[in-house]
């Protein structure tokens, strides 16, 4: 009799098959990796493995979410994590049927983006510039203030991800290159354009690099390949110590931390645009969207700006 493979050992073969197959990047597979493994640990309590669970099991896991305070967006991510592992389960004849197949998740609204307005990105730019420039600031604390200026000058012009941004690679900053290419979700490469303030920030900061790599003789500053180097495991910059150094950025510029991200000034770059009379579809190829449908949780700025375009253009229109 054959043993029934664990829980863990078809979680590892499930994510090998996305990484492998579907080209997913690390973070997409460790997002997998937590919600499969408090799948598991449900089903243990409650005395079974995700070969044996059943449509009512699978059910209860979704109550015991919501029991536990998970938000609706948090319990549908849950249920499209074994949906999916389900059907690689049917597709791999290691389970017969799909037991997810018929489940159904919260209803839930498209919440809007949380978007940051021009002025405010113009208070947080120029608050950086200035910390940038202050003259009292040691070489290292200066290096610092320029890192993170041009990591804000360069998401806002070109709406990258934040893993996208900081992992961006050392050649991105040449001075000639008018666009980068963004290796982004599923190995996928883009070009995105750059503008000149941020192409003048990458130049300042990594004058800045070298002059202090000459002072200081660290040449493991200039060795290596990534624009946004760090003694960390990832050897660049991590997403988190970013997305710290943003909030206090906001604070320091007069605006609520809650309110600032990487994904908030994503948001702004890609609202923005819109408002400005970009094509929907030029947003979604600029922000790497596979799918129009994902971009489409901006129309709401096109439905605004049409109505704009009415109230002040058309000719009955009130003056």
């Amino acid at each position: 009799m054959r043993t029934k493979p664990s829980d863990a050992k078809l979680t590892g073969l499930f994510l090998d098959m996305l990484a492998a197959e579907q080209g997913a990047g690390p973070n997409t597979l460790d997002a997998y990796r937590r919600d499969l493994t408090d799948f598991s640990d449900f089903l243990g309590r409650v005395g079974h493995t995700f070969v044996d669970a059943e449509t009512q099991t699978l059910r209860d896991y979704l109550a015991d979410l919501d029991s536990r305070g998970f938000k609706s967006s948090s319990v549908a991510r849950r249920l499209s994590a074994m949906r999916h592992l389900y059907r690689f389960l049917l597709n791999e004849r290691i389970r017969s049927e799909d037991p997810a197949a018929i489940l159904s998740g919260p209803k839930r609204g498209r919440g809007l983006p949380k978007v940051l307005s021009i002025s405010d990105v113009d208070r947080m730019l120029r608050r950086a510039k200035e910390l940038s420039e202050a003259e009292d600031a040691s070489p290292a604390k200066r290096l610092r203030a320029l890192r993170l200026y041009c990591l804000l000058e360069v998401l806002y012009a070109t709406g990258l991800r934040v893993s996208e941004l900081v992992a961006l690679p050392r050649s991105a900053a040449k001075r000639d290159a008018r666009m980068i290419v963004v290796r982004g979700k599923g190995n996928k490469e883009r070009l995105v354009p750059l503008n000149e303030a941020s192409l003048q920030a990458m130049a300042d900061y990594l004058a800045a690099t070298e002059a202090l790599r000459t002072e200081k003789k660290k040449d493991s500053l200039a060795a290596s390949k990534w624009l946004f180097p760090s003694f960390g495991e990832s050897g660049h910059l991590t997403r988190q110590h970013f997305a710290r150094d943003l909030k206090e950025l906001a604070v320091a510029a007069g605006l609520q931390a809650r309110l600032v991200s990487p994904h908030v000034l994503r948001h702004a770059f890609a609202s923005h645009l819109l408002h400005n009379g970009a094509d929907l579809r030029i947003v979604q190829t600029l922000l790497g969207h596979t799918d129009i449908s994902t971009t489409q949780i901006y129309t709401h700025v096109v439905e605004e700006r049409l109505k704009s375009l009415v109230r002040d253009l058309h000719p009955l229109a009130e003056k």
